[in-house]
């Protein structure tokens, strides 16, 4: 986790600079993220809270993403880490969602994606979506790789 550390650090500045908040919904990164911004002293200013979202059920209970919702998405895809992301900026009334979804291994998952592949999505002001595919069936290297690619993503967008 130290590896995140730089990029946690760089959030945490802007964020709080600019008197901003953030709230995470992630699936495949198993909490990383949130480790990581909560890592930097001072994350009660900007950090209100995440969610691990890995299964059906604790999409329906922990942001209310039932069936209706999903209707026409499938996880695992750019437009569903949008939705994770909304809907947690949203139930947190926070600046900024942060919401990432995907495959991290040693197999594909059941929606034919690959081992190493993610979806994360920045909801804020500015709205950016990406797919990273490391082509890895690592499972802890995937997780960390998703991660960083999360941070990088918010780095990014807090930039503009």
């Amino acid at each position: 986790m130290r590896s995140l550390a730089p990029l946690a650090e760089q959030i945490a500045a802007r964020l709080i600079a600019r008197k901003e908040t953030i709230a995470i919904a992630e699936s495949s990164t198993g909490g990383l993220i949130a480790a990581a911004l909560l890592a930097v002293p001072g994350a009660s200013a900007y950090f209100l809270g995440g969610a691990v979202v890995y299964t059906k059920t604790s999409r329906a209970a922990l942001l209310g993403i039932g069936d209706a919702e999903m209707k026409g998405l499938r996880p695992s895809t750019e437009p569903y880490a949008l939705l994770g992301a909304r809907t947690i900026r949203d139930k947190m009334a926070a600046t900024w969602g942060l919401g990432e979804t995907g495959a991290t291994g040693p197999t594909g998952n059941r929606y034919g994606d690959a081992a190493g592949h993610t979806c994360i999505a920045v909801v804020g002001p500015v709205e950016k979506a990406v797919t990273l595919e490391t082509g890895s069936p690592d499972r802890p290297a995937n997780m960390e790789a998703f991660a960083t690619a999360a941070l990088a993503l918010l780095v990014e967008i807090l930039e503009r």
